[in-house]
C-alpha cells in the first residue's frame, strides 16, 4: 500500500493554479486537497486536519490574511503551518502575514522548487514544535541521553558555556545527534525564549541556499514584487543553526562571513542591509581543516565559527549507552503507536552492542521504531534484529544446539522475518520474494509464532 505524505490544503481562487499545484505536489507524494476561497478553507479545516496550507492572499470574500487570522484561532495541536502565496505582494504584506503567524511567504509565479522547499521546511518545523509541546506537557525536554564518559563530558561542557553567547561549532558523524546538542545549547542560553531557526546546508540546492539564508527582493517579468524573508532574519533574537555547514559553497560562505562580522546582511537584490542579532551555531560531519587544505572551505569563516568546539562521539565509541538508548526509544514508540511496552532480551542487547552502527543514534532509533511496528512480542530477541552481526552470532549459537529440526525451524523463522523486514511488513510482497502463496505464508507465520494480525496491520499502514 502506498504511503501518502503530509496532508496539504491548497487555497486559491484560480482554478488552473489549484489544479497545477495539486498535480505537481501529488507527484511529490503530498496528500493534497484544493479549495477556491477562505470560507471553503475553514470549512475543510472543520472536516479534517492538515499539516500545511498554501494560502493565496488576494481572494474574493474572505481574503488570505483574514483566513490566516481565523486559522490562528485553532488549537495549537491542530493548527497547520501556513505558507502565503501572492502575485501582488509587497514587503509590508509579507511582514503582516508573518506577524499573523504565517510560516513563509512565496511569490507568484510559483516554481516547484520554491513551493516544495517551503512545504518541506513548514512540515518539519510544525512536527518539531508539536514534539516539543508534547514533551513540555509531559514535563520533560529532549534529553542528551547516555552515562558513558564521553556523554558525561559533553553535558559538563554544555553547563560550562550555558550563559555565554559564543559561537559554537559541533563536530560529529551523521546521525550522532548534532541538532539535539544545538537545541540543548539554545535552551540553556539567555536566548531560550527566542526562535531556533535551522538551515540544512546539505539539503538545499546551490541556486536556492542564498535566498533561503538571506531572503530576496526581486521583481517578476510583469513588474510584480517577489519578496522572501530569509532564515537569518527570522532568527533575530534567537539562535541560527547552520547544519552541515561544510557543504556550503564558497560564494555563500563569503556572505555568511560578512554577516557574522558586521551583524548585518543584504537580501539578494535589496538596496539596503538588515541588522540582525542572532547567535550562530554550526555543525558538520566533515574535517573542516582538511576541507580548507583542499580549497573547499574558507579559513577565516572556520575561525569565526570555531569559537567553542563540541564533538559528539559516534555510537560505536559509547556502546555502553546502547541499552539505555534502546529502552528509551522502545518506550517512546510504544507510546506513540499505542503498543504495549517492549523489552530487549540479554542476547538482543549483546548483539546491539556488538554492531558497528554506521548510522549512529539515528540508525538505532529507526531500528527500535521498526521493531515496535513489526513485532507483536513484548520481548525482542536477537533473531528479530536485522543486523549482520546478529546473524553471525546466531550461526555460532546454532552449532551443537538442539535437533536438526529445531535449527531448520529457527532458520526458516529468521529468513521469513528478514523478508518481512525488507518489505516493511508487506505480506504480499514478502510472499512473492519467498516464492509462496500468500495463504501459505500466513500459515507458516502462525506455526512459527509470527502473529498474522499484527503483520496485517503493518501492511495496511505502510
Amino acid at each position: 500500500m502506498l504511503v501518502r505524505g503530509p496532508k496539504v490544503l491548497i487555497v486559491d481562487d484560480e482554478s488552473n493554479i489549484r489544479q497545477s499545484l495539486k498535480g505537481v505536489l501529488s507527484d511529490e507524494n503530498y496528500d493534497c486537497t484544493a479549495v477556491e476561497n477562505g470560507e471553503a478553507c475553514l470549512a475543510e479545516l472543520a472536516r479534517q486536519s492538515f499539516e500545511a496550507i498554501l494560502l493565496d492572499i488576494w481572494m474574493p470574500g474572505l481574503d488570505g490574511l483574514a483566513t490566516l487570522s481565523r486559522i490562528q484561532e485553532l488549537p495549537a495541536d491542530s493548527r497547520p503551518a501556513v505558507i502565503m502565496i501572492s502575485g501582488h505582494g509587497n514587503i509590508e504584506t509579507a511582514v503582516r502575514a508573518t506577524k499573523l503567524g504565517a510560516f513563509d511567504f512565496v511569490e507568484k509565479p510559483l516554481t516547484i522548487d520554491k513551493v516544495s522547499l517551503a512545504l518541506k521546511n513548514a512540515v518539519h518545523q510544525r512536527r518539531s514544535d508539536l514534539e516539543l509541546q508534547r514533551l513540555r506537557e509531559d514535563g520533560v525536554q529532549p534529553e542528551i541521553l547516555g552515562e558513558s564518559v564521553p556523554m558525561k563530558a559533553l553535558r559538563q561542557q554544555l553547563k560550562l558555556m550555558a550563559g555565554t553567547n559564543g559561537r559554537v561549532l559541533i563536530y560529529g558523524e551523521s546521525g550522532t545527534g548534532k541538532e539535539l546538542v544545538a537545541r540543548a545549547i539554545h535552551r540553556s542560553s539567555a536566548r531560550a525564549h527566542g526562535p531556533f531557526v535551522e538551515v540544512n546546508c546539505a539539503a538545499l540546492p546551490e541556486d536556492l541556499i542564498e535566498s533561503e539564508l538571506f531572503g530576496h527582493r526581486f521583481k517578476n517579468q510583469d513588474g510584480t514584487p517577489d519578496h522572501k524573508v530569509g532564515k537569518l532574519q527570522k532568527a533575530h533574537g534567537g539562535t541560527f543553526f547552520l547544519d552541515e555547514v561544510g557543504d556550503m559553497s564558497l560564494k555563500t560562505q563569503a556572505k555568511v562571513l560578512r554577516a557574522l562580522d558586521e551583524h548585518r546582511f543584504e537580501p539578494i537584490g535589496a538596496p539596503q542591509s538588515i541588522q540582525v542579532d542572532a547567535r550562530v551555531i554550526a555543525a558538520t560531519n566533515k574535517n573542516l581543516e582538511k576541507e580548507i587544505e583542499r580549497g573547499n572551505f574558507r579559513e577565516d569563516l572556520f575561525y569565526r565559527l570555531n569559537v567553542i568546539p563540541f564533538t559528539v562521539p559516534p555510537l560505536r565509541e559509547r556502546a555502553e549507552d546502547i541499552p539505555l538508548l534502546s529502552s528509551h526509544f522502545l518506550r517512546e514508540y510504544a507510546r506513540s503507536y499505542g503498543r504495549k511496552p517492549k523489552e530487549l532480551s540479554e542476547d538482543a542487547v549483546a548483539c546491539l552492542m556488538e554492531y558497528h552502527w554506521p548510522g549512529n543514534v539515528r540508525e538505532l532509533r529507526n531500528l527500535m521504531e521498526r521493531l515496535v511496528i513489526l513485532y507483536p512480542q513484548n520481548r525482542i530477541e536477537a533473531r528479530h534484529l536485522p543486523l549482520e552481526s546478529v546473524r553471525k552470532n546466531q550461526n555460532k549459537q546454532w552449532n551443537g544446539i538442539g535437533t536438526l529440526h529445531d535449527v531448520k525451524e529457527a532458520a526458516e523463522r529468521d529468513y521469513i522475518l528478514r523478508k518481512l523486514e525488507e518489505t516493511s511488513g508487506n505480506i504480499t510482497r514478502a510472499a512473492e520474494l519467498l516464492g509462496l502463496e500468500r495463504s501459505n505464508l500466513y500459515r507458516k507465520m502462525k506455526n512459527l509464532g509470527i502473529a498474522p494480525k499484527d503483520q496485517t496491520r503493518a501492511e495496511e499502514t505502510l
